[in-house]
């Protein structure tokens, strides 16, 4: 079984790294999520293939041998509204990487608007003024449920919670810089 102290690799590394495709869609996804390096993409894939497998491994089986084990997943992906409600396993074979990326805690903080962009919500995050209900978070990598969706808010110590803290308070347009001024011709006198 092992150490329980020791920390195992939760991803597995792609089979050729140097593959210019994979570094490019690579490179947009993380600018795209605001991810901190490529370990992250691959832990989410990872678990996106465990998800893939299982369900492949469900359709082989009889429909009676998989009725649980495919109501476990499916309910399980429902509840991270990865797929709806009413999903199949189709579906779980239609999954993407940005299906799963959506749903961390980081976009989550993003789009609901509680900060200006997704390496800020990443900042609020690991520094602990979001919390789900009354747990603060600090994992940006955190998958938020349709429960915890609702319950994301600033932390109840944050001092972000504040109306009047800046981060509330509109981005001032700063004016235009003036002209450069131009410089005068200097003569020689004769």
């Amino acid at each position: 079984m092992g150490d329980p102290k020791k920390q195992r690799k939760k991803f597995v590394t792609p089979r050729y790294r140097w593959r210019k495709d994979l570094l490019d869609t690579d490179l947009r996804t993380l600018g795209e999520f605001g991810l901190r390096n490529k370990r992250e993409i691959w832990r989410h894939r990872t678990a996106l293939s465990q998800f893939r497998e299982k369900a492949r491994s469900l359709l082989s089986k009889s429909p009676e041998d998989r009725k649980n084990s495919e109501g476990e997943l499916l309910g399980r992906l429902g509840n991270l509204a990865i797929v709806p409600e009413n999903a199949t396993l189709d579906n779980v074979l239609d999954l993407t990487l940005e299906n799963i990326l959506e749903r961390r805690l980081q976009t989550q903080v993003f789009k609901l608007g509680l900060a200006i962009s997704l390496n800020q919500s990443r900042q609020l995050i690991n520094h602990g003024h979001i919390s789900i209900g009354r747990k603060v978070v600090t994992s940006p990598s955190y998958l938020v449920s349709k429960e915890d969706e609702k319950a994301v808010a600033y932390s109840s110590l944050s001092r972000l919670r504040a109306p009047e803290h800046p981060i509330h308070v509109a981005p001032r347009v700063r004016p235009a810089p003036a002209p450069p001024r131009m410089e005068r011709e200097r003569f020689r006198r004769r």
